[in-house]
């Protein structure tokens, strides 16, 4: 490898972008967990690769392996940075470069994924997760990894102690809070921050790495048949036990642009509820997430469709939206929306009602229907009449899925009828 620069260092960034998303079925039967679509225009990939490129980083290689074709496509469409400067974001599948097997986990993605550092020799390696919403500057991070003269450098987020058993915990050095003493997976018992008893710190899964380092752990790692071979699980712990781990708390990162109310957010949407509250995040006035940042921008495809649309003025017939997102392509034609998120090319007809709900691409709601608290995934057609999310055993009828708390998922392509 060349010799390593201290100052404005060359960085690599990878996403991992492999995960499956079982929880967030029906959604991933057909897309990989980072293609799945959020907040009208976007994908959930969409937020970690703005983050890494408003931070100044534009050499990304995304890590694909699970129904990928969607999220390959996106990036195609989307991600096209100035070739002239050497810049890329290139989605990789998973190769099979040193064995015929698939990514046994995120530590082995990358480790065989290792040509791609090789070719790019860069002196800082920042490994992202692909499907967290949130905003943060990783220059600040890779700033702290250098000063402090870790190997390894994992992004923190506060969660309160009581939560600990449900976490990946970050036990820090009380005398020296950057550094890390153990890391903990679901401890039963965890003990509080120095400067906070009653938080702790939970690996956010982003991660900054010298790039030697790197290399040695993750060829140490393959090499030992009893590892998960898995970032947190297995190369943090080995870098911990030699004193070579950082932490870098994610309440110490200012991005530009945020307000008070969204400043620090992250959220992991794993799980169908999850999902839903993110998008309720988005909506009020005063948005617990703020889409509207033009410092920090949300880059994402443009599909070149036309404005949303509202029509019908009768008191009766009142084509409107209130507390909601629309999306380019809509047409809400005399009917009503409210408290939700709706995706382009989306059509709202007469009389119907969509209410705390998530509307994806090219849903057609018909005459009289109404939707209430569901998540309709793209090119669904729901009847004149028909109901959504009004009574939770006839949606399961149906073979709609229906969380615990009420939400009624449609899947993609589904006609749902009266």
């Amino acid at each position: 490898m060349s010799p390593r620069r201290t100052h404005n260092p060359k960085v690599l960034a990878i996403v991992l972008a492999g995960g499956e998303g079982k929880r967030l079925m029906p959604l991933t039967e057909e897309r990989a967990k980072p293609a799945v679509p959020f907040g009208g225009i976007y994908r959930l990939i969409d937020f970690a690769l703005s983050n890494i490129v408003n931070s100044g980083y534009l050499r990304v290689v995304v890590l694909t392996q699970y129904k990928s074709h969607s999220l390959d496509r996106h990036i195609a469409k989307t991600w096209r940075l100035s070739t002239h400067l050497g810049n890329y974001v290139a989605p990789v599948p998973a190769q099979q470069r040193v064995g015929k097997h698939w990514f046994l986990g995120s530590a082995d993605a990358v480790y065989q994924s290792l040509n791609l550092i090789d070719d790019e020799q860069p002196d800082i390696v920042v490994i992202v997760g692909a499907d967290n919403i949130y905003r943060m500057d990783f220059s600040q991070m890779v700033d702290q990894h250098i000063d402090s003269g870790a190997a390894m450098t994992v992004a923190g987020i506060r969660q309160p102690i009581s939560l600990a058993d449900q976490l990946g915990v970050i036990d820090v050095d009380p005398a020296d809070p950057r550094r890390i003493r153990a890391f903990l997976e679901k401890p039963a018992k965890a003990q509080g921050l120095p400067d906070a008893p009653d938080e702790v710190l939970a690996s956010m899964g982003n991660y900054v790495v010298s790039t030697d380092a790197l290399i040695e752990a993750l060829r140490v790692d393959a090499e030992d048949s009893g590892s998960k071979h898995d970032m947190g699980g297995s190369l943090v712990p080995w870098f911990v036990d030699r004193g070579q781990a950082g932490v870098y708390d994610f309440k110490d990162n200012e991005v530009p642009g945020a307000s008070d109310r969204d400043r620090g957010y992250w959220r992991d949407v794993g799980t169908i509820d999850a999902y839903f509250d993110a998008h309720q995040d988005l909506i009020s006035v005063s948005p617990v997430f703020n889409l509207y940042n033009n410092e920090w921008p949300l880059f994402t495809g443009n599909p070149g469709m036309p404005p949303a649309k509202f029509v019908y003025g009768h008191r009766e017939r009142l084509g409107h939206a209130l507390d909601s997102l629309v999306s380019p392509g809509v047409i809400v034609s005399g009917g009503e929306v409210v408290g939700s998120v709706i995706s382009p090319n989306t059509k709202i007809n007469s009389w119907s009602s969509v209410r705390d709900s998530v509307l994806f691409d090219n849903v057609d709601v018909g005459r009289n229907a109404v939707v209430d608290r569901a998540i309709i995934d793209k090119n669904v057609h729901i009847a004149d009449g028909a109901q959504v999310g009004v009574d939770p055993e006839h949606d399961m009828e149906r073979g709609f899925v229906v969380t615990e708390s009420g939400i009624t998922v449609v899947p993609k392509g589904a006609t749902v009828r009266r």
